[in-house]
């Protein structure tokens, strides 16, 4: 086996350098292969190499400066404009209630009734006090006048006079203290009808009928309910910011804002309120200042504790750009977004946010209309370099095929 091997080893050898030999002697064809394969590599590599990336196709949108009414919306609850606590006057025995727990009632309608008899008796016994004292003025006025007569003819003293006309004074004051005693026991009397102070809806009665009451026990309350307010609170910048859009005279007058209620779920209340208060101070704790609007209510949809959220209308900023926020970048200089010039090379744009409204930002500084602005495909754009600006998609088109694809 050994030397099969060997012979194997022999002729591989020997053929190994006839080839060379060949090659060799081959008129300098041996060379020439070698660099015609080196060329044909370098060929094939520079086809391999991988194309250099189109530019990245991104959404590009005009700002345009223009007036763009704002609103503000806040949390609040409703509060009846009035709640009044009806106390009775005087102190009795609850005889009647003249009204149905939780109904509405008028200004002046009767609620309850005091037993009256014993403010009757004190009116009789006060008005027979008045005649009384109407007597004795009348028998003093003519005891003055007969010693005056006497008097003048030397037939009385001086003292006699004096004392006549002393006790006619007295009289006098009599009756008057007797006219109001008279007047305390009508009002007493009036105090046994319990009517309603202001017109609204009334609460629980506190107490049946045959219960004694002493002098302000709580009977009931009236809750006025048409108007009604509604009670928010606004963080003091934004309470700051209306203020100077009112005075720079941006937003018009403070008579110009109005106030919406929308409830839980979604629906707007139907009447319109106004702004009737704004606190001058600060909250301290909660850094807010507080704020009421009024509001017609006929049909009582807002009730008093009812949570709510008002929204204030009637505020516009001139010459506003507005920009999605999906534009908004960014970086440790501060917020920016990328501008695309006639070249169709974005830059980045350093800018001042103002306030967000929905999904759009009000850009306070740093862009100018007829700017270009990237609105969507921002993560693929890279400072100063080429985009394919496309136009945004139209609303309504979209809106149409999101539909067609809904009906398949």
């Amino acid at each position: 086996m050994k030397s099969g091997i060997a012979a194997a080893l022999i002729l591989t050898v020997w053929a190994a350098g006839s080839a060379f030999a060949q090659g060799a002697s081959g008129n300098g064809q041996g060379e020439a292969k070698p660099a015609a394969l080196a060329q044909n590599n370098q060929t094939t590599g520079a086809g391999s190499a991988a194309p250099s990336a189109p530019p990245p196709e991104v959404t590009v949108a005009t700002v345009e400066a223009k007036r763009l009414p704002i609103t503000f919306e806040y949390a609040a609850r409703v509060e009846a404009s009035r709640e009044v606590e009806v106390r009775a006057r005087v102190a009795g025995i609850l005889t009647e209630r003249s009204f149905v727990e939780g109904s509405a009632v008028k200004q002046d309608q009767v609620l309850f009734r005091i037993d009256p008899r014993e403010f009757e008796a004190e009116v009789a016994r006060a008005d027979a006090a008045v005649q009384q004292a109407d007597a004795q003025l009348a028998n003093a006025r003519q005891t003055e006048d007969r010693v005056a007569s006497l008097a003048r003819t030397g037939a009385s003293s001086k003292a006699s006079l004096d004392d006549a006309t002393a006790t006619r004074k007295l009289a006098e004051a009599q009756l008057a203290s007797a006219k109001a005693q008279l007047d305390t026991a009508n009002l007493s009397l009036t105090y046994a009808t319990v009517t309603a102070p202001v017109g609204g809806i009334t609460s629980r009665e506190q107490f049946p009928e045959g219960s004694l009451v002493s002098v302000n026990t709580l009977l009931t309350r009236v809750s006025q309910l048409d108007p009604i307010y509604v009670n928010f609170s606004a963080a003091d910048t934004e309470a700051f910011q209306i203020r100077r859009l009112i005075q720079e005279g941006i937003a018009g007058g403070a008579n110009n804002l109005s106030a919406q209620v929308s409830f839980g779920d979604g629906n707007f209340y139907n009447e319109t309120g106004k702004i009737d208060f704004t606190s001058a101070a600060i909250d301290p704790a909660t850094g807010t200042i507080s704020s009421r609007a009024v509001f017609p209510n006929p049909g009582q949809q807002l009730l008093p504790g009812q949570f709510v959220r008002v929204v204030i209308n009637g505020l516009a900023i001139d010459d506003a750009i507005q920009i999605p926020a999906t534009a908004l970048m960014q970086n440790p200089q501060g917020q920016f977004v990328y501008t695309v010039g006639d070249d169709n090379v974005a830059k980045v744009r350093p800018i001042e946010v103002g306030r967000e409204l929905n999904e759009t930002i009000i850009v306070a500084k740093g862009l100018n209309s007829g700017d270009r602005v990237v609105t969507d495909g921002v993560v693929k754009v890279r400072p100063d370099t080429p985009v394919k600006p496309m136009a945004a998609p139209d609303p309504h088109r979209r809106a149409e095929a999101d539909e067609g694809t809904a009906a398949r």
